[in-house]
């Protein structure tokens, strides 16, 4: 890895659970925010695959807590006062259709590509999921 190359350490692996858990998570930063806790981790980690209980605090605990979850709002909230402080309108014909693919691709992951399960998930009916995939250009097996 980068960071066992770059702090002369070893290489280590993620567990199976580590790598569900950190696949799980939104990444909405930048890449250092996903790099800082890989240099951590090849410092810190004590054995040569990474468990749960080697993760910092930050990430244990950090993305799971009710404050994360509203944590979308303000960040929507910031993004509407930026584009409103550029004299922008129409803010909510730019917002739903991403929101709406956001949605989608999550559901569609959650469901293991299954449209049906997908849209079960949404509240929506099938056919109205495949109406949105079109209508937002998305590309997904079928």
């Amino acid at each position: 890895s980068a960071a066992a190359e770059e702090l002369g350490a070893a290489t280590k692996t993620l567990g199976s659970d580590v790598e569900r858990y950190l696949t799980a998570m939104a990444w909405p930063g930048n890449v250092r925010q996903l790099e800082n806790p890989c240099r951590w981790l090849t410092v810190m980690a004590s054995g040569n695959e990474i468990q749960l209980a080697d993760l910092p605090p930050e990430l244990r605990e950090g993305q799971q807590t009710t404050a994360g979850d509203d944590d979308w709002q303000a960040q929507l909230r910031r993004w509407a006062e930026r584009h409103l402080a550029a004299g922008e309108d129409g803010l909510l014909d730019a917002a739903v259709p991403r929101f709406e693919q956001v949605m989608i691709e999550t559901a569609l992951n959650a469901s293991g590509g299954r449209r049906q399960d997908a849209a079960r998930l949404l509240g929506w009916g099938r056919n109205t999921l495949t109406r949105k995939i079109k209508e937002h250009g998305l590309q997904f097996d079928d």
